[in-house]
């Protein structure tokens, strides 16, 4: 009896991954972290340093998770935590001496290269989350509003975790939120002026960043463009590398 009820936990037990797995990563303690700090697109990363245990309890999820068992839309919402969950963390291993994410390099590698990421049993970098999988595997330009970089002019970080039954109605929200705030994308003397994010990611764009601006434009920028007429120009605006920090 004790040996047939044995088989059956052990059964129980190698079944909860799986199920657990079909419906995404548990993402409540990334939540909660969210929902304390983050405010007002602005990261309270001397809150997130009180909690940095918390912080690591979730990163350690990430890292012992299989997203080849998930779905295509959890694997996406998967990817994007992963790479704002892990880039808070690389802020916290040098802050509160960094005022911009840039300043955390090495001699041989800036932050983005730096290999510091445990997923799917690889060591891995941030730049790998986002050239090797989330740009070539999913091909959505909503990415870039979506992941975050820890600077002032990147898309701001939402405040809560992007989850696989959500995900598109969330890569929509922040797309149209970045591209309709006014100090992000706005039209004078016929020039419009964006995110610089348009012109480094230039062909997830199809080289037509004014199409896809029209697409979530708002009937303020709408307006200007209509304004604008035809021939309008394209300007990249400043980026400001200084840490998204309240």
């Amino acid at each position: 009896m004790k040996s047939k009820w044995t088989a059956v936990c052990i059964g129980l037990l190698l079944l909860i991954p799986a199920v657990s797995q079909a419906g995404g990563v548990d993402n409540s303690i990334y939540k909660e972290l969210l929902a304390k700090h983050v405010k007002k697109n602005r990261v309270d990363y001397d809150g997130f340093k009180k909690d940095e245990a918390l912080l690591d309890q979730y990163l350690k999820i990430l890292s012992t998770a299989d997203p080849d068992t998930l779905s295509r839309n959890h694997q996406f919402a998967f990817y994007i935590n992963a790479y704002n969950a892990f880039t808070i963390k690389l802020v916290l291993s040098r802050y509160p001496e960094v005022n911009s994410i840039k300043e955390i390099r090495s001699f041989f590698s800036g932050p983005w290269s730096k290999k510091f990421i445990s997923l799917g049993g690889w060591t891995v970098s941030l730049d790998y989350i986002e050239h090797e999988v989330l740009r070539p595997r999913f091909k959505d330009p909503r990415i870039h509003f979506a992941i975050n970089c820890a600077a002032k002019s990147c898309p701001p970080l939402l405040n809560r975790p992007y989850e696989g039954k959500t995900i598109e109605n969330q890569l929509d929200e922040q797309t149209r939120s970045f591209i309709n705030t006014p100090r992000s994308t706005f039209v004078k003397d016929n020039t419009l002026f964006i995110s610089k994010i348009f012109d480094w990611f230039s062909e997830d764009f199809n080289d037509n960043p004014l199409l896809f601006i029209r697409q979530y434009a708002d009937d303020r920028l709408k307006a200007e463009l209509d304004a604008a007429g035809p021939e309008v120009k394209l300007t990249y605006l400043h980026y400001n590398w200084n840490l998204n920090r309240r």
